[in-house]
């Protein structure tokens, strides 16, 4: 007897080869509908720049043959996951749009924001900026996302056309098909515009650290995806009008036992109002009359670097806005920093580093109708994809930190 969940899945598989076999055959009622710029892009969470150096990887290796490969891509400081997908959609640097790290406290709204706070996630107003789907929806361009960071949420009363409730265990295959089920629509209903995430190889990172040879078939599953989704898309009508980009928002850097640093061993957790963040940068908020001492201690702490709010150094444009609290403290490169966990639990890989540490760096791959042919893109910032998309789909761009001068030489159309 079949299991209920496979016979769904294979009902699910049937349906879509169906609709696969109409969108090739049908025209759309619009002639100029593929004259209309289309933006695909993935994002492999915690995918770091060399991993397609350590693994096997024949799609991506095809999409820099075929398109454009970065060396790297820079993340924002802090290198952490939601402030960096909100950074990629949004153009901005995380003191600008707000998602300052996974989790933080807004005193003005006296609330608290964290991945797996479901009102926190659906509220607008913990989300400043504008992004690329809200840019493209504002100028009549259908968008749909799957589980990329503030989509869940109206920002500036807006949501991308079609958008998904985070699951983290949703099949990472069923993805892909959904992806193709959207390019599928009619043309009137269809999306231009999509973004989508997989969680991978983010955790099996944090669980084995980066250097790990079992980390090696995660990597190579990831892009055997990515060769799924492309062979999908090649055979849809569409397909060639397509630009897909394949990203992430940081790297993996591994940690040790050896090097970790208690903050209670150095300061009275208790005189610490609020702590948010996570291992290996925080945001502190003091008690009153303690800020003097509590600097004081931080200042001269080994293997960490603290500052005073507004006082981060100009080149990592964080620190200035209200959410990152009166101290920033962040462990140096390698190095772990908790309050007062124990120090064997910090094994494995972890991020949210320095964003010049070259092991936060992550991927950029695109290949389609705008971009050239084989060629090497120098490191950038991710803050650049914003006016990148913006300019392959003909859209006005908000004013962001991006700038489309650092990317424009991918693109065949300057």
């Amino acid at each position: 007897m079949i299991h209920k969940f496979k016979f769904y899945t294979l009902l699910f598989s049937i349906l879509l080869s169906i609709l696969v076999i109409s969108c090739k055959d049908k025209h759309s009622p619009d002639p100029d509908a593929n004259k209309k710029p289309y933006v695909v892009m993935l994002s492999l969470d915690g995918f770091r720049w060399d991993y397609s150096q350590k693994a096997n990887t024949p799609n991506l290796d095809r999409i820099a043959k075929d398109g454009v490969r970065a060396e790297s891509l820079r993340p924002c400081f802090p290198t952490k996951t939601f402030p960096n997908h909100y950074s990629i959609a949004t153009g901005l640097y995380p003191d600008n749009h707000g998602i300052v790290l996974n989790d933080f406290y807004d005193s003005v709204m006296d609330a608290s924001y964290s991945p797996g706070n479901r009102e926190s996630v659906e509220n607008g107003d913990f989300y400043g900026g504008e992004p690329i789907w809200v840019t493209a929806e504002n100028q009549g361009v259908i968008t749909a996302s799957y589980f990329w960071v503030g989509s869940e949420a109206p920002v500036k009363g807006v949501q991308p056309t079609y958008w998904k409730k985070y699951e983290h265990k949703f099949p990472f295959t069923q993805r892909v098909d959904s992806i193709i089920a959207w390019l599928c629509l009619p043309e009137e209903k269809r999306p231009h515009l999509i973004t989508w995430y997989i969680d991978e190889p983010d955790s099996k990172g944090h669980q084995l650290g980066p250097d790990n040879p079992e980390l090696l078939p995660v990597i190579s599953y990831l892009d055997s995806l990515v060769g799924d989704f492309m062979f999908k898309l090649n055979s849809l009508k569409i397909g060639p009008d397509v630009n897909f980009i394949v990203t992430s928002d940081h790297g993996m850097g591994q940690i040790s036992p050896d090097r970790v640093i208690r903050l209670a061993d150095f300061i009275n957790p208790d005189h610490i109002n609020r702590i948010n963040g996570s291992n290996p940068v925080y945001c502190l908020s003091v008690s009153p009359g303690y800020n003097e001492e509590i600097w004081n201690k931080l200042n001269n702490i080994e293997h960490i670097s603290s500052w005073k709010h507004g006082q981060l150094p100009e080149r990592l444009h964080y620190g200035t806005n209200s959410r990152t609290g009166d101290f920033v403290v962040a462990a140096d490169s390698s190095w772990s920093v908790t309050i007062n966990s124990n120090p064997e639990r910090y094994i494995g890989g972890t991020h949210g580093f320095d964003n010049n540490n070259k092991d936060m760096h992550a991927i950029f791959y695109a290949v389609g109708p705008a971009f050239k042919t084989g060629y090497l893109q120098p490191t950038f910032n991710n803050i650049d994809i914003y006016p990148l998309i913006a300019k392959i789909m003909c859209l006005k761009p908000a004013t962001v930190d991006g700038n489309i001068d650092h990317v424009s030489g991918m693109l065949i159309n300057k």
